[in-house]
């Protein structure tokens, strides 16, 4: 049996990196949401350490007011800090996924030249492109 031998393209594609996108942009919802209730939970935790500390002293001996108190400080600041910290998070996190996204494309740009430094015809092709590029700027 004869066996044809086939060139060896290069693994990615347009195709490949848009669905890649989707799934970021996607992951990046959800990563938002996880990062704001995180956040809130850090800061509720630090702010609790703190309302215990000053009520502690502050109540002595009178516990039901001591936990009035420190509910009422838990429920404020949740009331308060959720919306800001949520849009924190969710800015952090579309930094997050437009990094992740830049590292991918210089990913595929790097395997590209590599590629292209191996086939002629490929270089070639990148070549005319760039002169194209800087002829119509």
């Amino acid at each position: 049996m004869t066996s044809f031998a086939s060139p060896q393209f290069s693994t990615f594609s347009a195709t490949s990196y848009g669905s890649a996108a989707q799934r970021i942009e996607a992951r990046k919802v959800n990563g938002s949401k996880t990062l704001a209730g995180m956040l809130l939970a850090a800061v509720l935790a630090a702010l609790l350490v703190v309302a215990n500390q000053v009520i502690d002293s502050w109540a002595n001996g009178h516990l039901l007011a001591g936990w009035v108190a420190l509910w009422v400080v838990v429920f404020a600041t949740i009331a308060l800090l959720a919306p800001t910290l949520r849009k924190t998070s969710h800015q952090l996190a579309g930094f997050i996924s437009r990094s992740i996204q830049a590292a991918a494309q210089r990913s595929m740009e790097e395997k590209m030249w590599e590629y292209a430094k191996r086939d002629p015809r490929v270089m070639a092709e990148l070549q005319h492109a760039w002169l194209r590029s800087h002829q119509d700027a």
